[in-house]
């Protein structure tokens, strides 16, 4: 189960794509969105985050940031974000321990086989570090237009 809306985002802090750091303070004062995926280069993840790519005009709008978290090396990140232009941070989480502070890290199954992966989750957290809105086994097909119109709603409420 991911982390419950109205609580405190846990904070991190790692390695991000160039070997910049990012933390969670970097993104205080501003709307983030805090995209997790299981891995850079394959069919769905590249679909997100290329769908993130193509709406960074609507979010620069809304003033909001966007980083990307896997599993994944920060080479094989660099690599990821040159091939397809990517525009926002990729954090590489090599040891787990974003993944596993959000609760994305979950034993999954395919082909009957049990393993540990990452379960593509999104979270919208707001200035004030809250999150405030989540969106668990994410369905890649129309996700961030669903993230894009839930910071509309939210912006608007607040």
């Amino acid at each position: 189960m991911a982390l419950a809306e109205g609580t405190k985002a846990p904070s991190f802090k790692g390695q991000g794509d160039g070997g910049a750091t990012i933390s969670l303070t970097s993104f205080k004062g501003s709307w983030l969105v805090l995209y997790f995926y299981p891995k850079d280069a394959t069919s769905g993840c590249t679909t997100e985050a290329c769908d993130f790519r193509d709406s960074m005009s609507r979010l620069s709008v809304l003033d909001v940031h966007v980083v990307g978290v896997s599993p994944d090396s920060v080479k094989s990140h660099d690599s990821f974000k040159a091939k397809f232009e990517l525009p926002f941070a990729l954090l590489a989480d090599t040891e787990k321990e974003v993944c596993q502070a959000y609760d994305v890290w979950k034993e999954k199954s395919m082909y009957g086989r049990k393993y540990m992966g990452v379960e593509r989750t999104t979270y919208i957290i707001d200035p004030k570090g809250k999150i405030v809105r989540v969106f668990e086994k994410v369905k890649v097909p129309g996700h961030v237009d669903a993230v894009i119109a839930a910071i509309n709603e939210l912006q608007g409420a607040s």
